[in-house]
């Protein structure tokens, strides 16, 4: 599809995405890229410490990709961050190298985003891949600041005109989020100490108590193939959700909010979760929850205050 005209004023876009062993995967987001009608974006693919033998050796083929390696494997929010340094763009769309988009992507995006100066970040409808009928994500709801849970808008329905609406909503999703440049400079990147999990949700969380809106652009999406990173119920998954839940509290939340969230996950959620995957006979998960929070017990000294 050829691309739309455009002029000096236009925005740019750089798309930021982070490849982990993962080569063929990411070509096929470079590939649907190619197809983009909007014509001032650039993309940056940084290599996260892959194995040497699977580095994709077919960027030079793409004029508007550059390749970065970071040398080792730095997390989700380590590599993006990394790869910031080599954005031109106005906007910088992070975006997880398991999705694919639709020409259309961008318009709708920046239309809104001319519109609402206020926006901190926007993500577009997310469509499951191998479902694309059905919703992954449409907006979330609040976060409860006791249990640090919200509800994401939509999760497994079918889509429909109903989800294809553009409105404010409290959380962006990891991965699909376009943030100005303005709000990073203000507001600061992701927090590398996370690694994996929970970094998009605690920088939406700070992007929004800047003064910053979250918004959710139902007019556009993106395929996302989820869960080829780490697999659905890993060990790799369930210790860094257990450990960044809490790592959440602990750099955001004071007092006796802080306190509160650390009592009902240590008397309510971790023996659940604990016991739910012993019971069932999933050990290592059982382990790998238990891992992620005694690793608290490990830091409590830790400066509360750090913020990378």
């Amino acid at each position: 599809m050829a691309a739309v005209s455009s002029d000096e004023s236009d925005p740019r876009v750089s798309f930021l995405t982070v490849n982990f062993n993962q080569p063929e995967v990411t070509r096929e987001l470079l590939e649907s890229l190619q197809q983009l009608t909007y014509p001032k974006w650039e993309c940056i693919v940084v290599d996260n410490g892959s194995e040497p033998s699977r580095l994709p050796r077919y960027v030079e083929h793409y004029p508007q990709v550059s390749y970065f390696q970071t040398g080792e494997n730095l997390g989700f929010a380590g590599g993006n961050n990394f790869g910031l340094a080599h954005c031109s763009g106005d906007f910088i769309f992070f975006i997880n190298n398991d999705t694919e988009v639709p020409p259309g992507l961008l318009e709708p995006l920046l239309h809104l985003a001319a519109g609402q100066k206020s926006i901190g970040a926007i993500s577009p409808r997310i469509l499951y891949y191998h479902s694309p009928d059905r919703l992954q994500y449409a907006g979330t709801s609040a976060l409860n600041p006791l249990t640090l849970r919200n509800e994401t808008r939509g999760h497994q329905c079918q889509d429909g005109p109903a989800f294809h609406v553009n409105e404010p909503t409290y959380f962006g999703h990891g991965a699909a989020m376009m943030v100005p440049r303005m709000v990073i400079e203000r507001v600061g990147t992701m927090r590398s100490l996370y690694f994996l999990y929970y970094e998009e949700l605690d920088w939406m969380y700070r992007i929004r108590q800047a003064g910053f809106d979250i918004w959710y652009c139902g007019e556009t999406y993106v395929w996302h193939k989820e869960s080829i990173s780490t697999g659905k119920n890993s060990p790799l998954k369930a210790y860094y959700l257990t450990r960044n839940r809490l790592l959440f509290a602990r750099l955001n939340f004071k007092g006796l909010q802080r306190l509160a969230n650390w009592l009902y996950f240590s008397l309510v959620a971790l023996p659940k979760n604990f016991l739910s995957y012993w019971l069932r006979g999933d050990k290592a998960l059982a382990r790998a929850v238990w891992r992620g929070y005694r690793w608290h017990w490990s830091y409590l000294h830790f400066n509360i205050g750090i913020r990378t």
